[in-house]
């Protein structure tokens, strides 16, 4: 379960799952971490063509509410740029989007796992706004039936960022480690990034073995 399955060992990145067509819509749905039946809910019969994100935002009971173990502290900051309302008082929140066209030229790469950890870089070839930022996240690619979903689930598990865009030199590269959790399957996990715009717009998407769409 996601509140203390130990890990299983893995000794190899995490398979990419397919790569969404180019124009692809954006979902992310947010739950509230005092809120497990929210998790179970019947939110959709699968899950959406495109980009998925599940965020389990904290709250402010912290390490008490029952889903705390798998709520990033970037899920609640993510939901308000999202352009959400707050995810406390909404215990349940889903945003849609389209990415724009003209995406700047985005790569994902990923090492494998090691000593409890994924080497994860993101590399920006392509222009975007001034003020822009970069992000990179381990997601676990959960399928209907499992960790208590009735649906398929892709779920941000750890986050680095704001990575800084800005900068005349090109290609723009991040190199970040982020660790698992202990409650993780590191066979499951994706490595992501994306580009967002000063308003939190999604500009580019992409995943390890994935360009960006």
């Amino acid at each position: 379960m996601l509140l203390g399955a130990a890990a299983h060992a893995a000794d190899t990145a995490a398979p990419a799952a397919g790569c969404p067509r180019a124009g692809a819509a954006v979902t992310e749905r947010f739950v509230s971490a005092d809120c497990p039946e929210c998790w179970a809910a019947k939110d959709g019969a699968a899950a959406p063509a495109g980009w998925l994100f599940d965020w389990i935002t904290p709250t402010p009971a912290a390490g008490d509410a029952p889903l705390a173990a798998a709520a990033p502290a970037e899920a609640a900051e993510r939901a308000q740029r999202a352009g959400g309302p707050s995810p406390v008082a909404q215990q349940m929140l889903t945003v849609r989007s389209a990415l724009p066209s003209g995406v700047p030229a985005l790569r994902v790469l990923s090492g494998p796992a090691w000593n409890g950890y994924f080497g994860l870089q993101l590399e920006l070839r392509g222009a975007v706004p001034r003020g822009s930022s970069g992000w990179l996240a381990l997601v676990e690619l959960l399928p209907a039936g499992s960790e208590g979903s009735t649906v398929e689930r892709q779920l941000v598990r750890a986050v680095a960022g704001p990575l800084p865009l800005d900068g005349a030199k090109r290609p723009i590269s991040h190199l970040r480690a982020l660790r698992w959790p202990e409650s993780a399957q590191p066979t499951r996990l994706q490595a992501r990034g994306w580009v967002e715009a000063p308003d939190g717009r999604l500009l580019a998407i992409a995943a390890d073995r994935c360009p960006a769409r």
